[in-house]
Protein backbone atom coordinates (compact mmCIF):
# COMPACT_ATOMS: atom_id res chain seq x y z
CA UNK A 1 0.00 0.00 0.00
CA UNK A 2 1.22 3.50 -0.74
CA UNK A 3 1.20 6.28 1.81
CA UNK A 4 -2.32 7.72 1.75
CA UNK A 5 -2.04 9.92 4.80
CA UNK A 6 -1.35 13.10 2.82
CA UNK A 7 -2.60 12.52 -0.72
CA UNK A 8 -6.32 11.75 -0.93
CA UNK A 9 -6.80 12.67 -4.62
CA UNK A 10 -7.42 8.98 -5.35
CA UNK A 11 -10.75 9.28 -3.52
CA UNK A 12 -11.96 11.72 -6.20
CA UNK A 13 -11.81 8.94 -8.83
CA UNK A 14 -14.60 7.03 -7.11
CA UNK A 15 -18.21 7.19 -8.30
CA UNK A 16 -20.00 7.50 -4.99
CA UNK A 17 -23.75 6.75 -4.98
CA UNK A 18 -26.41 9.37 -4.17
CA UNK A 19 -25.79 8.79 -0.44
CA UNK A 20 -22.03 9.20 -0.81
CA UNK A 21 -21.39 5.46 -0.45
CA UNK A 22 -19.66 2.70 -2.39
CA UNK A 23 -20.13 -1.07 -1.89
CA UNK A 24 -17.03 -2.82 -0.58
CA UNK A 25 -16.43 -6.54 -0.98
CA UNK A 26 -14.11 -8.15 1.57
CA UNK A 27 -12.33 -11.15 0.07
CA UNK A 28 -9.90 -13.52 1.78
CA UNK A 29 -6.43 -12.74 0.39
CA UNK A 30 -5.33 -16.37 0.64
CA UNK A 31 -8.39 -18.44 -0.34
CA UNK A 32 -10.12 -15.78 -2.50
CA UNK A 33 -13.45 -16.54 -0.78
CA UNK A 34 -15.85 -13.61 -0.58
CA UNK A 35 -16.37 -12.95 3.11
CA UNK A 36 -18.84 -10.08 3.18
CA UNK A 37 -20.17 -6.96 1.48
CA UNK A 38 -20.59 -3.67 3.31
CA UNK A 39 -20.66 0.04 2.52
CA UNK A 40 -18.00 2.72 2.76
CA UNK A 41 -18.22 6.48 2.68
CA UNK A 42 -15.22 8.66 1.82
CA UNK A 43 -13.97 8.75 5.41
CA UNK A 44 -14.28 4.98 5.88
CA UNK A 45 -12.34 4.26 2.69
CA UNK A 46 -9.66 6.80 3.54
CA UNK A 47 -9.26 5.37 7.06
CA UNK A 48 -9.21 1.80 5.69
CA UNK A 49 -6.27 2.73 3.49
CA UNK A 50 -4.51 4.69 6.24
CA UNK A 51 -5.01 2.17 9.07
CA UNK A 52 -4.66 -0.99 6.97
CA UNK A 53 -7.87 -2.55 8.28
CA UNK A 54 -11.51 -2.87 7.23
CA UNK A 55 -13.51 0.19 8.26
CA UNK A 56 -17.06 0.65 6.98
CA UNK A 57 -20.03 2.97 7.18
CA UNK A 58 -22.90 1.43 9.12
CA UNK A 59 -26.07 2.50 7.36
CA UNK A 60 -28.24 1.30 10.26
CA UNK A 61 -26.22 3.11 12.94
CA UNK A 62 -25.16 6.04 10.73
CA UNK A 63 -21.58 5.92 11.95
CA UNK A 64 -18.17 4.47 11.15
CA UNK A 65 -17.76 0.80 11.97
CA UNK A 66 -14.33 -0.69 12.45
CA UNK A 67 -14.76 -4.37 11.63
CA UNK A 68 -13.91 -6.32 14.74
CA UNK A 69 -14.34 -3.43 17.19
CA UNK A 70 -16.76 -5.54 19.21
CA UNK A 71 -16.00 -9.09 18.08
CA UNK A 72 -12.21 -8.87 17.76
CA UNK A 73 -12.53 -10.25 14.21
CA UNK A 74 -10.50 -7.52 12.54
CA UNK A 75 -9.87 -7.48 8.79
CA UNK A 76 -6.20 -6.79 8.03
CA UNK A 77 -5.97 -5.07 4.65
CA UNK A 78 -3.55 -6.32 1.98
CA UNK A 79 -4.88 -4.55 -1.10
CA UNK A 80 -7.65 -2.26 -2.32
CA UNK A 81 -9.00 -2.61 -5.86
CA UNK A 82 -11.45 -0.39 -7.74
CA UNK A 83 -13.60 -1.88 -10.52
CA UNK A 84 -13.70 -0.65 -14.13
CA UNK A 85 -16.75 1.56 -13.50
CA UNK A 86 -15.15 3.05 -10.36
CA UNK A 87 -18.22 2.15 -8.28
CA UNK A 88 -17.23 -1.01 -6.36
CA UNK A 89 -14.27 -1.68 -4.05
CA UNK A 90 -12.70 -5.10 -3.49
CA UNK A 91 -10.60 -5.45 -0.37
CA UNK A 92 -8.15 -8.32 -0.09
CA UNK A 93 -7.93 -9.07 3.63
CA UNK A 94 -6.81 -11.50 6.28
CA UNK A 95 -9.79 -12.14 8.54
CA UNK A 96 -8.49 -12.46 12.10
CA UNK A 97 -10.28 -15.20 14.02
CA UNK A 98 -11.55 -16.68 10.73
CA UNK A 99 -15.04 -15.24 11.28
CA UNK A 100 -16.40 -12.42 9.12
CA UNK A 101 -20.14 -12.93 9.64
CA UNK A 102 -22.13 -11.80 12.69
CA UNK A 103 -23.74 -15.28 12.63
CA UNK A 104 -20.38 -16.74 13.71
CA UNK A 105 -19.53 -18.14 10.27
CA UNK A 106 -16.47 -17.65 8.10
CA UNK A 107 -18.46 -15.83 5.41
CA UNK A 108 -21.77 -14.01 5.17
CA UNK A 109 -22.43 -16.11 2.07
CA UNK A 110 -23.26 -19.39 3.79
CA UNK A 111 -26.49 -20.33 1.97
CA UNK A 112 -26.70 -22.10 -1.40
CA UNK A 113 -29.79 -22.42 -3.60
CA UNK A 114 -30.65 -26.13 -3.76
CA UNK A 115 -33.91 -27.60 -5.00
CA UNK A 116 -35.66 -24.24 -4.96
CA UNK A 117 -34.70 -23.22 -1.42
CA UNK A 118 -31.79 -21.63 0.40
CA UNK A 119 -29.79 -24.28 2.23
CA UNK A 120 -27.22 -23.51 4.94
CA UNK A 121 -23.94 -25.15 3.91
CA UNK A 122 -21.38 -23.57 6.26
CA UNK A 123 -21.14 -24.31 9.98
CA UNK A 124 -21.21 -21.80 12.80
CA UNK A 125 -17.62 -21.53 14.00
CA UNK A 126 -18.53 -19.68 17.19
CA UNK A 127 -21.92 -18.95 18.74
CA UNK A 128 -22.69 -15.25 18.19
CA UNK A 129 -23.87 -14.88 21.80
CA UNK A 130 -20.33 -15.77 22.86
CA UNK A 131 -18.91 -13.12 20.51
CA UNK A 132 -21.14 -10.12 21.07
CA UNK A 133 -22.31 -8.54 24.28
CA UNK A 134 -24.87 -6.47 22.39
CA UNK A 135 -26.56 -6.80 19.02
CA UNK A 136 -24.47 -7.79 16.00
CA UNK A 137 -22.33 -5.47 13.87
Amino acid sequence: MTDTTLNTDWLDSIKWDADGLIPAIAQDAQTQRVLMVAWMNREALMLTAQEGRGIYWSRSRQKLWRKGEESGHVQVLHELRLDCDSDVIVMMVTQLGGIACHTGRQSCFYRVLKDGKWTVVDPVIKDPSAIYEHKHE
